[in-house]
C-alpha cells in the first residue's frame, strides 16, 4: 500500500472516528484493548495489552491514533494491561461466536460473490442464533456484523462467563454437531412381543421436542413429504439412492411411510427396518444442513481479542455494527454499514485489481487504472488492496 493511500484512509478514518459515538462493552475496563495502526508494508503489527486506562477516553484516542482495527478482549482481568496472559489475573470472559463466510462449507471461494458470501453467512448466523435462544436459552446477546465477512456473537449470560475452555468446547460441538449420533436421540422402549415371540421388542421413538432431536425429526418429514408428492416409481429411485437401500428396502420403506404417517409425524420412526435404516442418513444430513459452522477457536478461547462494535474495519472501510436481533433479517451488509462520512461524493483511485464491486446499493466493475468512483468504493477497494489512491 502507498504512502498517499496509507495517509488518504488513515485521514479518512479519523474523520469518521470524530463524528462517531461509539459504545464500549460492559465493564470495560477490565478488558484488554488492542489496535492495529496503518503502516506500510504488507504486514499488521498488533499494539495490544492495553488498557482502556493506558488508551484514555475512546473516541478522543480513536479520532487521535485514527487506528486501522480496534480490538477488545472477551476476557475481563485484575490487570488488564499486564504483558503476560499470567500476570492479568482472568476473571471470567464472555462467549464469544464468530461467523466467517471464507469458512461456510457453502461458499465457493472464486465463484460467490461478496454478497452472495454474505447472504450465506447471515444464513448460518440465524441458524447459531436458534441454539443459542431456543437450546441453551441465552438472553443477554449482542450480535454484530464484522465489517468483512461475517458475524459474531457476544453471549454474557453470567451462567457461561466462567466456562474454561472445555466446557465452551462442548457447546461448540453441540451447535457444530460434532460427534452426535443418531441412536443418541432415539428413545427406546419395551412393547409386548408379536406372536411366537417370548420376548418383548424394542419401539424406537426419536425424540422430537427441541434440540436436534426436533430438527432431525423436521428433517425426516421433510424428506416424507417429498416422498409422498411424487409418482412411486421417482420415489423408488429416490429412495435407493441412499446407501444400502436396494430395490426391496426401498419399496418397504415407501409403503411404510405411507401407512404409518401419523406414527412417523408423532416420532416413531421405527416403522420397518429399512425406514429407520434411511432415517439414520437423514440425521446426518440434518446435522450437515442445519449446524452452525463457527470458528471453534475464537469460541474456546478465554483470552480472545475480538472487534469493537462501531468500529470501523480496516479490510474494508465498513463500520463494525451491532444489530438488534428483530433488525437481522432486513440488515444488508453492503448497505447499512456503509459510514455516513463516506458517502455523498467521488474520489480517484487507481485500480490494480479490476472486477466486480459490490457495495451501497450498487454493484459495478470497476476497470483497471485511474478511475472516479463513489468513495466509500474506493475506501473499499484501497482497503482490500485493490486500488491505491489517485492524485485529485
Amino acid at each position: 500500500m502507498e504512502e498517499r493511500t496509507l495517509s488518504y484512509l488513515r485521514g479518512r478514518f479519523g474523520d469518521h472516528y470524530r463524528r462517531a459515538s461509539i459504545t464500549p462493552p460492559p465493564a470495560a475496563n477490565e478488558r484488554e484493548w488492542g489496535f492495529i495502526p496503518w503502516t506500510e508494508g504488507p504486514g499488521e503489527t498488533m499494539v495490544r495489552h492495553r488498557s482502556l486506562l493506558d488508551l484514555g477516553e475512546l473516541s478522543e484516542f480513536l479520532g487521535r491514533k485514527k487506528p486501522r482495527h480496534v480490538y477488545f478482549s472477551a476476557g475481563r482481568y485484575d490487570d488488564p494491561s499486564a504483558s503476560t496472559m499470567s500476570d492479568k489475573g482472568w476473571r471470567s470472559s464472555d462467549l464469544v461466536f464468530d461467523l466467517d463466510a471464507d469458512h461456510l462449507p457453502s461458499v465457493v471461494l472464486g465463484e460467490d460473490t461478496y454478497g452472495e458470501m454474505l447472504e450465506k453467512c447471515k444464513d448460518a448466523l440465524l441458524r447459531l442464533l436458534d441454539f443459542l435462544e431456543d437450546d441453551f436459552d441465552f438472553d443477554d446477546m449482542t450480535v454484530v456484523f464484522s465489517g468483512g465477512r461475517g458475524y459474531h456473537v457476544h453471549v454474557r449470560d453470567e451462567s457461561v462467563r466462567g466456562l474454561n475452555r472445555e466446557a465452551r468446547r462442548e457447546i461448540v460441538d453441540y451447535v457444530r454437531g460434532i460427534g452426535l449420533e443418531f441412536e443418541e436421540l432415539v428413545s427406546e422402549q419395551a412393547v409386548s412381543g408379536t406372536a411366537g415371540r417370548s420376548s418383548p421388542a424394542q419401539k424406537r421413538t426419536l425424540v422430537t421436542e427441541g434440540g436436534w432431536g426436533e430438527r432431525t425429526h423436521g428433517h425426516i418429514m421433510t424428506e416424507v413429504d417429498r416422498l409422498l408428492e411424487m409418482d412411486e416409481q421417482a420415489a423408488l429411485e429416490r429412495l435407493q439412492e441412499y446407501d444400502g437401500i436396494g430395490q426391496g428396502k426401498a419399496s418397504a420403506a415407501l409403503n411404510a411411510a405411507r401407512t404409518n404417517y401419523d406414527q412417523l409425524a408423532a416420532g416413531n420412526i421405527d416403522v420397518h427396518p429399512a425406514f429407520f435404516q434411511i432415517a439414520r442418513v437423514l440425521h446426518h444430513e440434518a446435522v450437515a444442513n442445519d449446524n452452525a459452522p463457527i470458528d471453534e477457536p475464537v469460541t474456546t478461547d478465554t483470552n480472545r481479542l475480538i472487534r469493537l462494535p462501531g468500529s470501523l474495519h480496516g479490510g474494508s472501510g465498513l463500520e463494525v455494527q451491532r444489530l438488534d436481533r428483530d433488525d437481522i433479517a432486513a440488515f444488508d451488509p453492503l448497505v447499512d454499514p456503509v459510514p455516513e462520512t463516506f458517502r455523498g461524493h467521488e474520489i480517484t483511485v487507481d485500480v490494480v485489481d479490476p472486477g466486480l464491486a459490490e457495495l451501497g446499493g450498487d454493484s459495478f466493475t470497476v476497470e483497471a487504472g485511474i478511475q472516479s468512483v463513489p468513495e466509500h468504493v474506493g475506501i473499499f477497494l484501497m482497503a482490500r488492496g485493490r486500488a491505491e489512491k489517485g492524485k485529485e
